[in-house]
This record gives structure tokens, sequence and C-alpha cells, in this order.
């Protein structure tokens, strides 16, 4: 795979805390940041892959078993 160098502006307190986080999991900074932003990727797509099949349901519509049509009054369900 192919790569590219990034330029990252960070708080010093900051990435002071994620050095240490790195040395934790055995891993580096770049490591860390590389794993993260391919999970968040990995996340939208498949968040905007399942938005997509539930509007094409939502757009289909569900059989509710009326035939489109209602033969009963709100009233006749909430009988008080």
């Amino acid at each position: 795979m192919e790569r590219q160098n990034i330029t990252l502006s960070l708080p010093k307190s900051l990435l002071k805390r994620v050095k240490h986080l790195a040395v934790e999991k055995n891993s580096s900074v770049s490591g860390l940041l590389t794993q993260y932003l391919a999970d968040l990727v990995e996340r939208e797509e498949t968040y905007q892959k399942a938005k997509k099949e539930h509007l094409v349901l939502l757009e289909e519509g569900f059989e509710l078993g009326t035939n489109g049509s209602i033969n009963w009054k709100r009233v006749d369900l909430h009988d008080r």
C-alpha cells in the first residue's frame, strides 16, 4: 500500500498523552492514528450503507395485511 506523510498539529499536552498511550499499546502515534482513522472510515461506510438500505425499505413500504385500505377507526382500537 502506498503511503503519504501528512503534517498534524496537536497541543503539546495531548501529544504527550498520545505518546504514552502508544507505548502502552506497543504502537506508534502514527500506528494509533492510522488504526483510528481506518476504523472511523469503516464505521462511516457501514452507517451509510445501512442508511441507504433502510431508506429503500421505507420507500417500498411494508405489507401490514390491510391490502391498502383501513376499515377501522382509532376509537375501535382504543376502547375506553
